[in-house]
């Protein structure tokens, strides 16, 4: 099995994927998907030329990355998808970026990618919200696959290295960021106020499109500076 899992992880990072790690994910997923135990979590980097124009505000570019980075995931998601069920197993891609309201109170996805990607080891949550990997920083965008294929699991992401760093919290035009230090079960309202954030953006960058991100977070992350400089 270690072999299979290593050359599966391979044949990912050839199709165009930064990193990519595996997760027993069964204790977390809602039960009408306890069936999928298993979880690919990946990472696609973002252009670092592209963050850097991030002055104060999102830029036509990044939305337009943003956007085009969300549609390769699904892509890549869909091909492993289809790999595993070529071997036949059962897979689910989770979209790249999609908000169901599932409930009636609040929008969310089918399933986190900053959870599974935490469980497979990827990075650690930033007090951004967003995840923060060692290599990229929180450069990078996430996709998930949910299968009953079992794998070897990498170690999971348990603690927060971004120590008494607050560059994310003080740069947030929004106010949204909460600045509490992440640990595994946190829930998401005690690091962001999604409302803030989501209000900001609707109010200030429609002009540069519907559903236009900020990523003022992610560019003044000091773990995906010391990239840069490398």
């Amino acid at each position: 099995m270690m072999q299979k899992s290593l050359d599966f992880k391979n044949q990912i990072k050839e199709w165009g994927v930064s990193k990519v790690g595996f997760a027993d994910v069964s204790h977390v997923l809602p039960k009408e998907y306890k069936h999928l135990k298993t979880g690919i979590s990946i990472a696609i980097r973002l252009s670092d030329e592209i963050i850097s124009q991030i002055e104060g505000k999102p830029t036509h570019t990044y939305f337009h990355h943003y956007r085009t980075v969300n549609a390769f995931i699904d892509q890549i998601t869909l091909k492993i998808a289809m790999q595993l069920q070529n071997w036949g197993y059962l897979a689910m891609p989770i979209p790249a970026s999609q908000s169901v309201n599932i409930d009636g109170n609040k929008y969310s996805g089918i399933f986190q990618h900053r959870t599974a990607a935490t469980m497979s080891g990827l990075g650690w949550i930033g007090k951004s919200a967003c995840l923060v990997t060692e290599e990229f920083g929180s450069r990078v965008r996430l996709g998930t696959v949910l299968t009953d294929m079992e794998l070897c699991y990498d170690e999971a992401s348990t603690q927060s290295r971004c120590g008494t760093c607050r560059e994310c919290v003080l740069a947030c035009p929004s106010l949204a960021l909460r600045g509490n230090t992440w640990y595994p079960g946190i829930s998401r309202e005690e690091l962001i106020d999604v409302k803030a954030c989501s209000m900001h953006m609707h109010n200030h960058y429609q002009h540069i499109g519907r559903g236009s991100v900020c990523g003022i977070c992610i560019k003044v992350c000091p773990q995906g500076k010391m990239v840069i400089k490398r």
